[in-house]
């Protein structure tokens, strides 16, 4: 099977490969091969790379600049999407697309389930709204995964940037009045191997109308007590660390030019019911991610300890 996967440069992307790759040939374009900025060259380039399945992790994420920026992030999250999922199900070939928690309005204390109404607060989750809706118009099998508080030892995340200040400050300022659950793009990508079967077999039995699916570590925090968690775990492995104290805030003490959802928890039952799938809870997963970045922070610098 050959996999056409988005994004290799991001931390779902990233992850996603190796297990993708057990599965077939996975393609992975650079930015400049295939550049979702660029939609209209979008079906021209599948057409080259002849895909059995599509995996589109790749999005415009910076949800703050996404407000002076909206037509980019349209063009990367709406339209470049429906683009694929045109082509795909022209083909018949299956679509697995990335999605997010802030297509909701963060309302409420209730986890939120799949079917609950969208109402996205921010130009980000309107414009990634926008690219579930074109997926499903096109008619084609296909698969949205809406996914939340990403991290991984890569890229730019919540966990890199705390363990990088707590090393800098005494003090840490932390949000924490928005609830989640910090999940590591390792399990999404080991929850999107089971979803797709042995041997992709399963996401080919996929309802002709599509569906959706919620992917997030069980359990949930806030922004705080996500800091709290890192910069314990840290200290626990003996990393040094500048940081005494994580000061929590409320989200109109942290002004952002986004608004950020105060609810973002998941409901996983369809997700366990329907797929068998029960998800870690963020705390263990956190404590696999803290050891890698523990032994990074030795790697580089063996006077941290």
């Amino acid at each position: 099977m050959r996999i056409l996967l988005t994004g290799t440069s991001g931390q779902v992307g990233r992850a996603l490969r190796s297990p993708l790759a057990k599965l077939g040939t996975v393609l992975a374009p650079t930015r400049r091969e295939l550049d979702l900025a660029l939609p209209q060259e979008i079906e021209g380039r599948l057409d080259q790379l002849n895909p059995e399945l599509i995996v589109n992790p790749a999005a415009y994420t910076a949800v703050d600049r996404a407000e002076d920026e909206s037509e980019l992030a349209y063009r990367v999250n709406a339209v470049a999407p429906g683009q694929m999922a045109r082509w795909a199900a022209r083909r018949g070939v299956p679509l697995i697309h990335f999605s997010t928690d802030y297509v909701f309005d963060g309302s409420g204390h209730l986890p939120w389930r799949e079917n609950d109404v969208t109402a996205p607060v921010s130009t980000y989750g309107a414009s990634k709204l926008a690219g579930e809706d074109a997926v499903r118009a096109t008619g084609g099998p296909h698969l949205i995964v809406r996914i939340s508080w990403v991290y991984s030892n890569h890229g730019r995340n919540f966990m890199l940037t705390i363990a990088r200040l707590a090393r800098e400050r005494e003090e840490l300022r932390v949000v924490a009045d928005q609830f989640g659950a910090p999940t590591s793009a390792h399990v999404i990508a080991a929850a999107v191997a089971r979803l797709l079967g042995p041997g992709g077999h399963s996401i080919r039995s996929l309802p002709p109308e599509g569906d959706v699916i919620h992917v997030a570590c069980s359990g949930e925090t806030s922004w705080h007590g996500f800091a709290s968690a890192i910069l314990a775990g840290l200290k626990k492995r003996a990393i040094y660390m500048k940081a005494e104290r994580v000061v929590s805030l409320k989200t109109e003490g942290y002004p952002t030019k986004a608004r950020r959802p105060h609810n973002s928890r998941f409901d996983l039952s369809k997700l366990s019911d329907s797929f068998g799938i029960s998800m870690p809870s963020w705390q263990d997963t956190l404590e696999v991610e803290l050891d890698a970045l523990a032994e990074s922070f030795r790697s580089s610098d063996p006077g941290s300890q």
